[in-house]
């Protein structure tokens, strides 16, 4: 039974073999499966694995498929499964990819133009039957006359390279470029040579007769003939003397490179011309057409084969949005998984867990054949947990005080959705709007609609959503809440945007919700592709825009938050397990990702904040005046403009502190890690720089101030100070989190590293290597440590290992207690978090405190002991204390809040008679 994960992230520099050589330290840590990121082939160098090249093979750079069956036989010695991170939205869009290049090489004729999402018919002429390359760095014709782009032969093919770029050359086009050289070769009419070349030549000639598999066929027999031909060097070098000529006359490359399938142009064109869908607005990354069947099969065919061979037992399925019909994909998956599992080798169903936001109250439809999420939805809550809502007010105030920002943040959600549908996605609305268009037309009653004001009512529809997308199926079928979630869109766009008559947005309602006509095909997918379009708005617009715009307190600012709420109530959490218990008892629960914005005890420190507001303000405002000095200027419409702004300031003050070390002193290695945070973060806001467009001087002046604020030795000492001051409030809050997280429904995960204080950043500080050398003989020196003398150096971080190894062990014993156990929650009072878990092999109970710093009103170091004067209705026994390894009586009137939380603020409770 899969228990807890641990997720590792494999690349060149972390491989199978690496991987291998450390589950004795994951068994030892009571981890029951290891989840892995993605593994089959992906671009050279990727430290992902996301940018899929070959779906058919093991990526070589991670390890051989020997090294891959000696890991996962490692894991069936020792009793442990795997999981492996499944990436069905979108594959690398580039020319190492062979159904991409095929596509560049061929375009509409080719065998493998379905398999991507392109638009072969964009309102541009010149695209028509194109791909759109936006890869140059600068204007085109700039870049083919300064001899950027070349003509080249490699064997018997021909590509046009662009530096390390190569891109295929169509091979209808080879005809002219060989029938030149052919003019030139000294051989005679009737020499076999010469005979040959006017064969292949007249061959390539041809092709734009032939049919498309046999087309595919011939070309690749032609290329081989050329490739003989080519070793004969009379016969290469008129080729190559032909190339050579064509890259020295600008206009016949020209014309040369305006005959491929492809338009290549300058990068900046990216957001108003592509017309493949993305990957969000990742050019380099191209979508599938997963709807089909010989994309389904190609896919998943050695997927299917390892799990088959028993050797994945659960597939945890990367951004699910951006499918055309995630219910029909996830019960033709979960069909063929089961096909293909042998039960003699894996007896229980393949785990299936989805990457899905869940926003709000959203639920997971009930109709997926999914175990659940990926845990952002349990992330979210719990993070709110720690948060004090005393706080919000005064940290408001606070706020709004030092940047002069009074607008909400779902009034920043909602505009920056609007940037970026004006910016980085507009091609991806202009494509839509084109579809309702022409749909439009066709009907009498809306074909008076102008393509602009149905483009602007489509873009404030989408801006309006609530939600990630919703999910109305082909046949007109939908979620409960859709028709709701669509309604108030447009309901919100209309009211906003009066000007716009109210019979354009009845009819997109109407669209969208597939009503009159949907069984016009183009209807149809006009409505399904609207729903893969939204999730990357909300995504960029929310996840990588507001969440750097509104940092009113950063800790909420995370993967499946909404921090326009400051704090999850004990009722909403409880509700929260009660329902996973209830409906998906094999969900995943996380705290940390890779994918999460800061490291789970950076936000466990920072909620402490929540508890101190008023001395929080009074610390902003002291390191507001000390850095005042280091803030430049410029002037920029006749206007003064702070570098950095107060909202980067400020976010670089919960920054800071947040990942402050809790051992020595910042160096040169942490300030460098928020120089590049800071950038990073000011990029994603958007407003005085962005990925796009970067500011370098608005840029140069960031990194100097931080740099200059780190080495202030009065900054300095005031930061250690209040840093000082939270540390063990945000320990409690950190070991509490993840005894929570251990002993909740579903299935606990540990992002590889968060065992011990996570204070890494986002991306791609959180992705650095982890020292497991260290980390194994830590967890062995925890044999017979008292917990008091692992509470006093707490620093180390062996006092969080120490209550994971613990609590996990206990998981992977009693695994039928936490998945699928019942859930009951335990009146304890605000102040403490506290719940049972029970099945007939046994029962727990989890306590841990919640606001420390409230509870000991900062006049302790911990909540323990005698700061405690409540009684807890735990359920009457003899318990093990599993983290302090003591038994505990409980009588019938429960027991002292005091006695269970006599070392630590938490307690996970064993019923041992």
């Amino acid at each position: 039974m899969i228990s807890a994960t641990y997720r590792l992230q494999l690349h060149k520099g972390f491989g199978f073999n690496d991987a291998r050589a450390i589950l004795d330290y994951l068994e030892s840590l009571g981890v029951s499966h290891v989840y892995t990121s993605p593994y089959l082939a992906a671009q050279p160098g990727s430290t992902h694995g996301y940018d899929l090249i070959d779906p058919k093979r093991i990526n070589p750079e991670i390890g051989s498929e020997s090294e891959y069956v000696a890991f996962t036989d490692a894991l069936e010695a020792r009793g442990m499964g795997h999981i492996v991170d499944f990436v069905p939205n979108h594959m690398a869009a580039s020319t190492n990819n062979e159904w991409w290049r095929r596509v560049l090489e061929n375009g509409p004729v080719s065998i493998y133009a379905d398999y991507f999402d392109i638009e072969w018919n964009p309102p541009k002429e010149v695209l028509r039957n194109k791909v759109l390359l936006p890869v140059l760095g600068a204007q085109y014709g700039e870049v083919l006359e300064n001899g950027e782009l070349v003509l080249e032969r490699i064997g018997g093919t021909f590509v046009i390279r662009y530096w390390e770029r190569l891109f295929p050359v169509n091979p209808q086009t080879y005809a002219p470029i060989l029938q030149r050289a052919l003019q030139g070769l000294a051989l005679a009419p009737n020499d076999p040579r010469r005979e040959d070349f006017e064969s292949v030549v007249s061959g390539f000639a041809r092709l734009v007769d032939e049919e498309q598999v046999a087309r595919a066929r011939e070309k690749e027999v032609l290329k081989r003939r050329l490739a003989a031909l080519v070793d004969d060097r009379q016969i290469a070098a008129v080729i190559d003397a032909e190339v050579t000529r064509v890259n020295g006359a600008h206009d016949d490359l020209d014309a040369l490179i305006l005959q491929q399938s492809y338009r290549l142009a300058y990068w900046r064109v990216a957001a108003e011309e592509i017309n493949y869908r993305r990957f969000f607005e990742i050019n380099d990354l191209a979508a599938i057409r997963m709807e089909t069947d010989p994309v389904f099969d190609d896919m998943h065919e050695l997927l299917l084969k390892l799990v088959a061979q028993g050797n994945i037992h659960g597939v945890r399925l990367d951004h699910i949005d951006g499918l055309y019909d995630p219910e029909a994909y996830f019960a033709k998956l979960k069909t063929a998984l089961e096909t293909a599992r042998d039960p003699a080798r894996t007896p229980r169903p393949i785990w299936l867990g989805i990457e899905k936001i869940l926003t709000g109250t959203e639920p997971l439809p009930d109709s997926w054949a999914v175990d659940g999420t990926t845990g952002y939805d349990f992330l979210a809550n719990l993070n709110g947990l720690l948060v004090d809502p005393r706080g919000e007010e005064p940290i408001t105030r606070l706020y709004r005080e030092v940047t002069g920002d009074t607008l909400s943040f779902a009034q920043h959600a909602h505009e920056a959705k609007r940037t970026i549908l004006r910016s980085s996605l507009a091609s991806e609305l202009q494509v839509l709007a084109l579809r309702l268009e022409r749909i439009a037309m066709k009907d009498r009653r809306s074909r008076d609609f102008t393509f602009i004001t149905l483009r602007r009512a489509l873009s404030e529809t989408i801006a309006a959503f609530p939600i990630y997308r919703t999910y109305v199926r082909p046949d007109g079928s939908s979620e409960p809440m859709d028709h709701q979630i669509i309604a108030r869109a447009i309901r919100t766009a209309r009211r906003q945007n009066p000007e716009i008559a109210p019979s354009v947005f009845a009819y997109l309602k109407e669209t969208l919700l597939l009503g009159t006509g949907s069984n016009d095909p183009e209807h149809v997918e006009l409505a399904m592709r609207f729903q893969q379009l939204t999730g990357p708005v909300v995504a960029k617009g929310v996840e990588d825009t507001t969440f750097y715009r509104f940092v009113r307190f950063a800790a909420l600012n995370e993967v499946g938050a909404m921090p326009g709420q400051f704090g999850t109530s004990l009722a909403a959490f409880h509700a929260m397990n009660h329902e996973h218990h209830v409906k998906t008892p094999r969900t995943m629960l996380a705290t940390s990702t890779h994918d999460t914005k800061r490291g789970e005890d950076i936000r466990a420190r920072l909620a402490v904040l929540s508890e101190i507001p008023d001395h929080w303000a009074a610390c902003v405002r002291e390191w507001t005046a000390l850095v005042a000095p280091f803030v430049t200027t410029s002037t920029e419409e006749d206007e003064l403009e702070p570098m950095p702004g107060p909202k980067d300031q400020l976010l670089f003050f919960q920054t800071v502190l947040g990942a402050y070390p809790l051992v020595g002193e910042p160096d040169a290695t942490f300030t460098k890690r928020l120089q590049d945070y800071m950038v990073k973060a000011t990029r994603e806001a958007k407003q005085h720089t962005s990925w796009l467009s970067p500011d370098e001087a608005y840029e140069g002046a960031l990194t100097s101030f931080v740099e200059r604020a780190l080495a202030d030795a009065g900054f300095r000492k005031s930061l250690a100070a209040q840093a000082d001051l939270i540390a063990p409030h945000g320990a409690a809050n950190g070991i509490a989190q993840v005894l929570i997280k251990i002993a909740s429904p579903g299935i606990a995960d540990t992002y590889q590293g968060s065992e011990l204080w996570d204070l890494r950043l986002v991306d791609p500080d959180n992705r650095t290597p982890v020292d497991y050398a260290a980390l194994r003989s830590a967890v062995r020196g925890l044999e017979g440590a008292k917990v008091s003398a692992l509470r006093d150096a707490y620093r180390d971080g062996r006092l969080k290992l120490h209550v994971v190894a613990r609590a996990l062990r206990l998981r992977r014993s009693k695994p039928e207690i936490f998945v699928g156990g019942d859930y009951q929650a335990l009146e304890t009072g605000d102040e403490i978090v506290g719940f049972v878990r029970e099945h007939e092999t046994g029962t727990v109970v989890c306590l841990a405190a919640r606001f420390p710093h409230r509870v000991t009103k900062g006049e302790v170091p911990w909540a323990i002991g005698d700061v405690w004067t409540r009684t807890l209705p735990v359920p009457e026994g003899r318990y093990r204390e599993v983290i302090s390894d003591r038994i505990i009586d409980v009588g019938v009137d429960g027991i002292p809040a005091s006695q269970v939380f006599r070392d630590l603020p938490l307690a996970l409770l064993h019923l041992v008679e």
